[in-house]
């Protein structure tokens, strides 16, 4: 792990701000030395530098190429949905839309070139539903380099269906496919085997182990609720000390924040347990109270 960065993505369903960790190889020998690579997960989210996930995108260019509907339209359908966004911002998500159709038609050579430099892919394959029993807009990626390199929307996610999109990805190639990465669906695992005989399959690291992980994170989720429940009252100790500058109040303000901070820095399961992370900073916050009586001072509650 070299550093991490921190992007805010907008969903059909949700905001969130990920912290995304990134990698570089440490081995001087390696042709790939100090090159940074993202997490593969991001691209199956969103768009490089972009700020709504593809489900947005999926959906803005179902509504507009197979319901015909106009921009004022879609900027109301996705308000009703809890998307905040302005309405000139559909025309760029349209844009993106067309861009992620069309792009085996666009920019071959470079997309070649690059390509050939690594002497070989890794395909990331993954579907994005906008609503149930819509169409899905399946995109294939290739991770090293995190280039898209055919997206479609499919009425189906069958076997025959994803192997024929493999086999084009496949005869478009200048190099060798070294390995595909999807999730668990079944018609994926039969469509890989049927279209790349021999080609190594692996499961998704982060879906893998967000199932494995599973009854951790519910006792996890429930050990956090019941913390929560002991640090209540942060909100009545601020009031008291608001407007006062003495250094018993900046003290006080300070360890307020502490509390407040430690309740809404939610960990992002499997790999970080928020409840586990919370007990941490509430122990952190006891241990530094208890110094601060040590040394003479009045220990709040």
């Amino acid at each position: 792990m070299a550093y991490h960065n921190r992007r805010r993505l907008t969903f059909l369903d949700e905001v969130v701000q990920f912290t995304l960790v990134i990698r570089r190889c440490r081995t001087r020998s390696c042709v790939r030395y100090q090159r940074a690579y993202r997490p593969e997960e991001e691209g199956a989210l969103a768009l490089p530098h972009g700020e709504f996930g593809l489900d947005v995108i999926a959906l803005v260019g179902q509504l507009r190429y197979r319901e015909h509907r106009s921009m004022p339209e879609i900027h109301e359908e996705l308000g009703r949905r809890g998307v905040v966004l302005a309405e000139r911002t559909v025309t760029n998500l349209i844009e993106r839309y067309e861009e992620l159709v069309a792009l085996r038609l666009t920019d071959q050579h470079r997309l070649r070139d690059r390509l050939a430099r690594e002497g070989g892919v890794v395909l990331a394959l993954d579907g994005m539903q906008p609503d149930v029993g819509h169409e899905v807009l399946w995109v294939i990626r290739e991770c090293l380099t995190g280039e898209p390199l055919l997206a479609r929307s499919l009425l189906s996610g069958t076997e025959a269906d994803l192997a024929a999109l493999l086999r084009e990805v496949k005869d478009a190639l200048p190099v060798p496919i070294l390995g595909v990465v999807s999730d668990g669906q079944q018609s994926i695992g039969r469509a890989v085997a049927s279209a790349l005989p021999g080609i190594p399959h692996q499961r998704c690291q982060f879906h893998y182990l967000r199932e494995a992980a599973r009854p951790v994170y519910e006792a996890d989720r429930h050990a956090k609720k019941e913390l929560k429940k002991a640090v209540r009252g942060v909100r009545p100790i601020e009031r008291a000390v608001e407007g006062r500058t003495t250094p018993e109040a900046e003290v006080t303000r300070g360890y307020c924040l502490a509390v407040r901070s430690a309740l809404t820095d939610d960990g992002r399961p499997p790999l970080c347990a928020s409840g586990l992370k919370l007990r941490d900073r509430l122990e952190a916050i006891d241990a530094s109270l208890g110094r601060l009586a040590e040394k003479g001072a009045c220990r709040p509650s």
